[in-house]
């Protein structure tokens, strides 16, 4: 016999799950999809290339071999080119707008203006299930390699400059790189 602990556990989990599964649900486009490519042979296994343009993140993880993801990338002023590191990883990260994005776009970001109020972790955050974070020279460059909540977004320009994937596709990421994995935008 059910309980009605049980049944309100229940009713809980399940309308979570229910709010979460437009995300899981979303079909990402064949050619957005993790695939294993062939590579310039100079690149390094263990190394992430990301070219913006074509929307794209490249895991090298072989000579002349990595795996392909599709992104979404930062609007046209807002995206992040260069050398990195990755020297943060975390699970159902927190998440806080910068100033920058709050001043540009106030109503979206208007509930964490003149506050410290940081975003929980979770399926309604913004940087999704996972986030690895970019460094340069030991300092935060506040750019991020991320899930999304907005699956639509993957090959598309339209974030304030991170680099959005699917979720299963960051998780899928998150797994192969350790700390101290260089990242390349270009």
């Amino acid at each position: 016999m059910i309980t009605r602990r049980q049944f309100a556990l229940t009713a809980a989990a399940s309308a979570a799950i229910a709010s979460a599964s437009p995300v899981l649900a979303y079909e990402v486009a064949p050619k957005f999809r993790p695939q294993q490519v062939r590579i310039k042979q100079d690149l390094a296994p263990g190394q992430i290339l990301i070219l913006p343009r074509a929307h794209f993140l490249y895991y090298v993880n072989a000579p002349g071999q990595a795996i392909r993801y599709g992104v979404g990338v930062g609007k046209a002023g807002l995206e992040f080119t260069g050398d990195a590191v990755i020297q943060v990883k975390k699970e159902w990260p927190t998440w806080r707008p910068t100033e920058d994005m709050i001043s540009r776009d106030p109503g979206s970001y208007g509930k964490f203006k003149d506050n410290d109020y940081v975003q929980p972790g979770g399926p309604t955050n913004p940087l999704g299930a996972r986030a690895l974070y970019l460094f340069q020279n030991g300092r935060d460059t506040f750019f991020r390699i991320h899930g999304t909540t907005a699956p639509e977004s993957i090959g598309q320009s339209v974030s304030s400059g991170c680099i959005r994937m699917i979720n299963e596709h960051v998780m899928d990421l998150y797994q192969r790189v350790p700390l101290g994995t260089p990242v390349k935008v270009i």
